[in-house]
């Protein structure tokens, strides 16, 4: 063999057997090392019972992916309402720092933001699907962002419960005039509607005293959720009459409330974590809501013998007539409320046109 041959030979077997000896490590089994792995847990609470079917669910499933996304780095303890504080106290809670986060409905904080009340539903406003375009493409959360940046809070849509039903009454309503002394569960700007019709507007029952207070005469109607919702409280059982649409919220969102200095804490990814996980909860509860409605009515109807009515057309014009009132009122008092109030109805306008196309449209054809 000559020497250039030889040499070849001995580089081949080096090469060769060199490769064999040191094989590389499978991509798999690569452990990449964790960004921190410190763990951090939060406290959550919400103005809903525990575990709530929609309602109480969204949090514990938010609470769910944000522990599997951050592997474990952030855990959120949920509590319902009254564990740690009563239902409509979330808003302070999360403000003054005693929890990082809490889940309600912005229309409950009137009293300490008037424009909150955008936040969650407006009487003849947008629905779920509408909501969530103006929220996310809209302006809406920049807006809502600084309705709340006075009280240290983030706000995030964390579900919606679709459109709701316009409550259940114990006696008929043929005309605006009968919604005179009438005294009804109803929040919000809603509530405010009810007024100048001469109705009497309670808003501070939680949904599990309803069936009470609509049984002793308390109230003499009441709005709670939907068919969902409803169902379980036995509000039929109470009621005689089942009325819709929901005017008063036709696609009703939800919120998570974040004291900002918790959230600054966070590092990037975890902040993003926690965002992506309301933006899928708030999608879910929609969903939830839909079917959940759907089948709880079919109980009502069907096994329950619910008599379900529809509002005249005249009250419904009434109850917009009043709409406008309220918000321009409230528009005259506040100025945040009137630049969101004008944010809002600018959308809705376009929207409202958009729609008489394309949904509004199939819904004519009989």
């Amino acid at each position: 063999m000559s020497k250039v041959k030889q040499a070849r030979w001995i580089i081949g077997l080096i090469l060769l057997f060199g490769c064999q000896q040191e094989p590389a490590t499978p991509l798999s089994t690569v452990a990449l090392p964790k960004k921190d792995t410190q763990v951090i847990q939060w406290r959550l609470a919400t103005s809903w019972p525990k575990n709530l079917a929609g309602l109480g669910m969204a949090p514990e499933r938010f609470a769910q992916l944000v522990e599997q996304m951050s592997d474990g780095r952030l855990l959120i303890e949920v509590y319902g309402a009254g564990e740690l504080m009563p239902a409509l106290s979330v808003f302070d809670g999360v403000s003054n720092g005693t929890i990082e986060m809490g889940h309600s409905a912005s229309y409950y904080w009137k009293g300490k933001a008037p424009a909150s009340q955008f936040f969650s539903s407006i009487p003849f406003g947008l629905t779920a699907q509408q909501m969530n375009a103006w929220l996310f493409y809209g302006g809406g959360m920049q807006l809502w962002e600084e309705v709340y940046q006075p009280f240290g809070i983030l706000p995030l849509a964390g579900g919606n419960t679709g459109m709701q039903m316009g409550g259940w009454f114990n006696k008929l309503i043929v005309s605006p005039a009968d919604f005179k002394g009438l005294k009804m569960r109803l929040p919000g700007i809603g509530g405010e509607v009810l007024k100048k019709l001469g109705g009497v507007p309670v808003d501070a029952l939680a949904g599990r005293e309803l069936y009470g207070a609509l049984q002793t005469g308390a109230i003499d109607a009441a709005e709670w959720v939907g068919p969902y919702n409803d169902l379980p409280l036995g509000l039929n059982q109470v009621a005689q009459y089942y009325y819709y649409p929901g005017w008063h919220e036709p696609g009703s969102t939800m919120e998570f409330l974040i004291n900002q200095q918790a959230f600054a804490t966070l590092p990037q990814d975890l902040q993003a974590i926690v965002k992506v996980a309301a933006r899928a909860v708030n999608q879910d509860m929609l969903d939830d809501y839909t079917q959940g409605h759907i089948t709880a009515m079919e109980k009502l109807v069907n096994e329950h013998g619910v008599k379900i009515v529809p509002f005249p057309q005249s009250v419904l014009v009434a109850l917009k007539g009043a709409r406008d009132e309220v918000l321009a009122q409230e528009a005259a008092k506040d100025p945040l409320f009137a630049k969101v109030l004008q944010a809002y109805l600018s959308n809705e306008a376009s929207v409202k046109r958009y729609f008489e196309y394309t949904e509004a449209a199939l819904n004519h054809v009989e």
